[in-house]
């Protein structure tokens, strides 16, 4: 690997947004990081990604042990991380009558915990220049009954990002959360292809002009 080529780290990686998005940079030649929690979506979606230097990592990416081992790892791999790209959440169908504290704090440990996991197993890799960003919904603000976990978890997360940018910044590090007002579809705006694009813009904003939260569309 070249010592100036890029490095992205994707946590949650699968067949979506998270996907779109590492083609986007392998395209544009960067080295390619993933973290999951099966092995057969990490080689699938590898598998799209040739010629690009890839490295996987099967970990429940919430676990400050396995979780921050597997990105803490890639970054001593790989050298450097450029974008770390946080993209899990849970969806569990229960409203507030019917979810119970586990789930909630079950969901919660995924959708906002990981973000927190792998921030801190990146850190040493981070670099000036480099950058955070997450996957983020409508539902922070307009939350389904029929699904009140997600919503805590979008508005938790989006929350994180913030304290994350501000105590990142003096080292030249920023945080962002791109929050999709849609469903994700197989075309058209909210396209994984769309998003994922959205997201590789958010992160290359102007550091003088920051925004730690751009909504998508804009």
């Amino acid at each position: 690997m070249s010592v100036e080529q890029r490095v992205v780290v994707v946590v949650g990686a699968g067949p979506g947004v998270s996907g779109s998005l590492a083609r986007r940079c392998a395209a544009d030649g960067w080295a390619v990081g993933l973290v999951g929690n099966g092995e057969s979506a990490l080689e699938d979606l590898a598998s799209t990604l040739v010629p690009a230097r890839v490295e996987r990592r099967v970990a429940d990416v919430s676990d400050p042990v396995t979780g921050g081992g597997a990105v803490a790892d890639l970054g001593r791999r790989l050298g450097r991380i450029d974008l770390l790209h946080v993209n899990p959440s849970a969806y569990r169908e229960a409203d507030p009558l019917h979810l119970d504290v586990e789930g909630l704090l079950d969901d919660v440990r995924l959708g906002v915990g990981a973000l927190l996991v792998a921030v801190q197993a990146a850190h040493p890799y981070l670099r000036p220049g480099s950058r955070v960003t997450v996957t983020g919904s409508m539902a922070a603000d307009e939350p389904s009954a029929a699904a009140a976990s997600l919503g805590v978890q979008k508005a938790g997360v989006r929350n994180l990002v913030r304290s994350l940018d501000a105590t990142l910044a003096p080292e030249g590090v920023r945080a962002v959360s791109v929050t999709v007002r849609g469903a994700l579809a197989r075309e058209g705006t909210f396209s994984h292809d769309a998003v994922a694009e959205a997201i590789w813009q958010a992160a290359h904003q102007e550091a003088a002009d920051w925004r730690p939260e751009v909504s998508y569309p804009a």
